[in-house]
C-alpha cells in the first residue's frame, strides 16, 4: 500500500484512492489532535489504521447511532494508549462525538480523555490504558456471549452471534494477564475472539529486540490458538485474515499484523520517538507533505472520506432494525424469556431472589462467614440466571462453588467458572461479563486480591456490578503464616474510589452483606469473609443484622444512662466488642457496640444518621479490626485508640495469635478502661 494523495490523478475518486483517502484520514486526524494537545501516542494510529479500517469499514457490525445495540460486535482498543484511533472512527462513522471534541483532545473535561473511558464517548466499549486488561476483558466478554447465546438462543432465533475484535500490542502481550487470559481463552475454545496483533516491534524504550524476542506465533498456538501472519498495509490480505478467523468457532483467533509505528513520518517511522510525544511542527508538515496532504489545514477531512465513514450509519441502523424486528418474534414465540432479557438488560433482578433468604440463629453454632456466604449465594443463584462467577482454584475453600448449576466449559450453560490459578485474568473477566449485564461474582483467598488489584480498580471506575468473594481475611488464617495472613489489603481495597467494602460479623450481617452487593448498581462489591468460625450474634438481645445496609449501626448500648464510651468493631471482631461490653456493663461502665461493616455505606448516610451512631460529643471511642490501622481515625478521632495490626502475623494457631497480638476481651476491656481515665 503506497502513501497516496488525496486525488487520483484522473480527478475522481478510484476504489483503492479512496480506501487510502480513508486511512489516512485516520492518521491525520490522530496526527493533528496529539500536535495541538501537545500530548499523546500518534505512532499507534499511525501504524495502526489500515487494519483498523478494514476491520470497522467491511467486518464490525455496529450502529453510530445506538452504540447500546445488544446485536453489535464488540470493539476493544486494548493498547488503549493510541486512543486517537479509536476517537477518530468513532467521529468518522458518526457516533456522538463532534470534531470539536477531537481538537479538545486530552484537555478538562473533553470527550477524548487521554485514554480511552467506559462511555466517554459514546461506543467505547470499556476503559482501556492498563495494558493487558482489554485483552483479558474481551476474554470475559467472549464467556458471556456464549453464555447468553446458550441461554436465549432458540431454534430459529440466534439472537446472539456477535464477535469480540481487539487491537493489541507488544506492551498487551508483555503482560502475564495475557499469558492468564490467554490461556483460558484457548482452553474454553472461545472462537468468537478475533484479536489483531500490532506487530511493530518497538516499545518505549527502542526495539523490542531488548526484551521481547519470543515467537509469538508458537506460544499461541501453544495455548490452543488460531494464528495466521498479515502484512499490515495489505488490505486484502487483512480483509481474507479476519473472515477466517471468524469462521474458526473452535478457538479464539489471533492475526499478528506486522506494521511501522509512526508509518508515514519520514523521520520517526519505526522509532520510539513516535510512541509517546508528539511528533512535532515540522514533522507533521513533511508527513502531511508525504500523503499528499494539506500542510497548512489541522483537523482537515474530505468531503467524501466522511460520506464514505457515515455510510456505517445507515448500514447499522438497517442492522438494529433487522435485529429488533427479529427480537419481536422471538419475544412472541417466548414471552418469558423476552421479559428476562429485558429485565437483565435494565440491571434488574427477578423479585423472588429475596425469598426466602436463610437466617441464622445463636444454636446453629459458629459458623464462618464464608461458610454463610455460600449458604446464601446457594439460596440466591438458583433464581437469578445472570448470576454467573466462580474462584481462582478455590471454590471449595471460599464457597462459591454450585454444583447444581453445571461447570461452564463445552457445557455454554454452566454457571460456575474455573479460573484456575489466574486471579489477575478472572479479575478481568468478571468485568467482561459485568459489561455484557451478567452480574459476576467470586474470588479468592483476601491476601490474593493484591493480584486482581487493578481489574478491581478497573471495575471501580466504570461503575459494574462486580461482587467478590474473599475469604480468609486476617491473622485467623492460623498457621499458614504472615505470607497467607492479610494485613494491608482490606485499608487498600477501602481506599479505591467507587468500590464498595463489606466486612459482616457474624452469618446473618453475611446475608445482608449479599443483598447489598445484589442491589449495588453503580459499582463494585467486595465481600470480605472469615476462614474462622464466629459466634452469630444474638439477634434477640442485639440490633437486627439489617442496620449493615446503613454501613454502621448501634449494636448494644446501656441498659440506662447514655454511654461513656464507644467500641466499634468489624468482622470477627465484633463479637469481642460485644463480649468485653458485657463486661465492662457489670463493673458499671456505660459502653456502645457499634457495628462498622462498611466504611463507604456509612460515610453515604446523613450527618444526622452518622453522628446518632457516633455523638461527635462522645471522644473515648475504640476501634478493634485484625488489619491495618490506616483509616481508623476518621472513625475515633484523636483521642480515640485502635486495636490493628502494626506488623506482619506470624505461623500459630489463631487463638495463640489473636491473643498475642491484642484481639481478646482482656485487652479491650483494658484499653477502653484506659480511655476513661484519659
Amino acid at each position: 500500500m503506497g502513501k497516496g494523495g488525496l486525488r487520483s490523478k484522473r480527478g475522481g475518486v478510484s476504489p483503492e484512492s479512496m480506501d487510502e483517502l480513508c486511512i489516512n484520514t485516520i492518521r491525520i486526524l490522530s496526527v493533528d489532535a496529539v500536535e495541538k494537545a501537545n500530548s499523546g501516542h500518534p505512532g499507534l494510529p499511525m501504524g495502526a489504521a489500515a487494519a483498523a479500517y478494514v476491520l470497522w469499514d467491511k467486518f464490525l457490525r455496529h450502529n453510530p447511532s445506538n452504540p447500546h445495540w445488544p446485536g453489535r460486535d464488540r470493539f476493544i482498543l486494548s493498547a488503549g494508549h493510541g486512543s486517537m484511533l479509536l476517537y477518530a472512527l468513532l467521529y468518522l462513522t458518526g457516533y456522538t462525538l463532534p470534531l470539536m471534541e477531537i481538537k479538545r483532545f486530552r484537555q478538562w473535561k473533553s470527550m477524548t480523555p487521554g485514554h480511552p473511558e467506559y462511555g466517554r464517548p459514546p461506543g467505547v466499549e470499556m476503559t482501556t490504558g492498563l495494558l493487558g486488561q482489554g485483552f483479558a476483558t474481551g476474554v470475559g466478554m467472549a464467556i458471556a456471549a456464549e453464555y447468553l447465546a446458550n441461554y436465549f438462543n432458540r431454534r430459529g432465533f440466534n439472537l446472539f452471534t456477535h464477535n469480540i475484535y481487539a487491537i493489541v500490542s507488544d506492551g498487551d502481550l508483555m503482560e502475564g494477564l495475557s499469558y492468564e487470559a490467554a490461556s483460558l481463552a484457548g482452553h474454553l475454545n472461545l472462537g468468537r475472539i478475533v484479536y489483531i496483533y500490532l506487530d511493530n516491534k518497538i516499545s518505549i524504550e527502542g526495539s523490542t529486540e531488548m526484551t521481547f524476542t519470543e515467537d509469538i506465533r508458537s506460544r499461541f498456538e501453544a495455548q490452543n490458538w488460531h494464528v495466521q501472519k498479515v502484512d499490515g498495509y495489505q488490505l486484502e490480505e487483512i480483509a481474507n485474515a479476519i473472515e477466517q478467523a471468524k469462521g474458526e468457532r473452535n478457538k479464539p483467533s489471533l492475526i499478528i499484523a506486522r506494521t511501522h509505528i509512526g508509518y508515514g513520518s519520514p523521520n520517526k517511522q519505526d522509532s520510539a520517538d513516535a510512541h509517546g510525544a508528539p511528533l512535532g511542527k515540522e514533522e507533521v508538515r513533511l508527513v502531511k507533505k508525504n500523503f499528499g496532504w494539506p500542510e497548512d489545514k489541522s483537523f482537515y477531512v474530505p468531503k467524501e472520506v466522511l460520506g464514505r465513514f457515515r455510510r456505517a450509519r445507515e448500514k447499522g441502523e438497517r442492522l438494529e432494525a433487522e435485529w429488533n424486528s427479529f427480537f419481536e418474534r422471538y419475544a412472541k414465540g417466548y414471552p418469558e424469556m423476552a421479559k428476562s432479557w429485558e429485565q437483565m438488560m435494565k440491571g434488574s433482578l427477578p423479585d423472588v431472589w429475596k425469598d426466602p433468604l436463610p437466617d441464622f440463629l445463636p444454636e446453629d453454632g459458629p459458623m464462618g462467614t464464608r461458610y454463610a456466604s455460600g449458604k446464601v449465594l446457594s439460596s440466591i443463584a438458583p433464581k437469578i440466571f445472570s448470576l454467573i462467577g466462580g474462584s481462582a482454584d478455590l471454590g471449595t475453600s471460599i464457597m462459591t462453588y454450585i454444583p447444581s448449576l453445571g461447570d461452564f466449559d463445552k457445557d455454554r450453560g454452566g454457571r460456575n467458572i474455573h479460573f484456575g490459578v489466574r486471579e489477575h485474568a478472572m479479575g478481568a473477566i468478571f468485568n467482561g461479563l459485568a459489561l455484557n449485564k451478567l452480574t459476576p461474582y467470586g474470588g479468592t483467598f483476601l491476601i490474593f486480591s493484591d493480584y486482581m488489584r487493578p481489574a478491581i480498580r478497573m471495575a471501580a471506575m466504570m461503575g459494574l456490578r462486580v461482587i467478590y468473594v474473599f475469604s480468609h481475611d486476617s491473622i485467623g488464617v492460623g498457621e499458614d503464616g504472615p505470607t497467607h495472613q492479610p494485613i494491608e489489603q482490606l485499608a487498600d481495597l477501602r481506599s479505591i474510589p467507587n468500590l464498595t467494602v463489606i466486612r459482616p460479623a457474624d452469618a446473618n450481617e453475611t446475608v445482608y452483606a449479599w443483598k447489598v452487593a445484589l442491589e449495588n448498581r453503580t459499582g463494585p462489591t467486595a465481600l470480605i469473609l472469615t476462614r474462622q468460625r464466629l459466634p452469630i450474634i444474638d439477634r434477640r438481645r442485639y440490633a437486627d443484622a439489617g442496620g449493615l445496609k446503613r454501613g454502621g449501626y448501634i449494636v448494644a448500648d446501656p441498659e440506662e444512662g447514655s454511654p461513656e464510651l464507644i467500641i466499634i468493631g468489624t468482622g470477627s471482631e465484633l463479637y469481642l466488642a460485644i463480649d468485653a461490653h458485657e463486661g465492662l456493663k457489670t463493673e458499671g461502665i456505660r459502653s456502645r457496640v457499634v457495628s462498622l461493616p462498611s466504611w463507604e455505606i456509612f460515610k453515604g448516610q446523613t450527618k444526622k444518621y452518622r453522628d446518632h451512631v457516633l455523638p461527635p460529643d462522645i471522644k473515648a471511642r475504640l476501634a478493634i479490626e485484625a488489619g491495618s490501622p490506616m483509616g481508623w481515625r476518621d472513625f475515633v478521632g484523636l483521642e480515640g485508640e485502635i486495636i490493628s495490626m502494626e506488623s506482619f502475623g506470624h505461623s500459630a494457631p489463631q487463638d495463640v495469635l489473636f491473643d498475642k497480638f491484642g484481639f481478646s476481651v482482656k485487652n479491650l476491656v483494658m484499653k477502653t478502661k484506659g480511655l476513661l481515665d484519659k
